[in-house]
């Protein structure tokens, strides 16, 4: 377990040089996401140490939420000022994600079809 971890925290530094390196407005996090799901798809599966400790930390993975509803609750002040803001946001980027989503979902099965035809 010790060493899946290692190579688990190995691409989230690999991840965090490059955003610094090339000035990529991505977390470095989530490049080193990126990195570790391109060589597990060259590999074509994941090492069996890999899978058990990435399924240990996901079974772990609702206590990352409790530092985010603490910090709703020390801010629930400002939240309740703020909330119809926030209500449109929320809204808005649900509706453009929707219909952005069937976009490019059209768009693949019109790529599909013209190469099955």
């Amino acid at each position: 377990m010790l060493g899946s971890i290692t190579v688990l925290l190995l691409y989230q530094t690999i991840g965090e040089i490059l955003v610094l390196v090339l000035g990529l407005p991505v977390p470095g996090p989530v490049v080193g996401m990126a990195l570790l799901f391109v060589t597990l798809l060259v590999r074509g599966e994941a090492p069996a140490p890999l899978r058990e400790t990435a399924e240990r930390l996901l079974s772990q993975l609702s206590l990352l939420f409790v530092p985010a509803g603490v910090g709703v609750m020390l801010h629930f002040e400002r939240l309740g000022a703020e909330w119809p803001a926030i209500v449109l946001a929320l809204v808005a980027s649900t509706v453009l994600t929707l219909g952005v989503s069937a976009l490019v979902m059209q768009a693949l099965r019109r790529r599909s079809g013209a190469r099955d035809g």
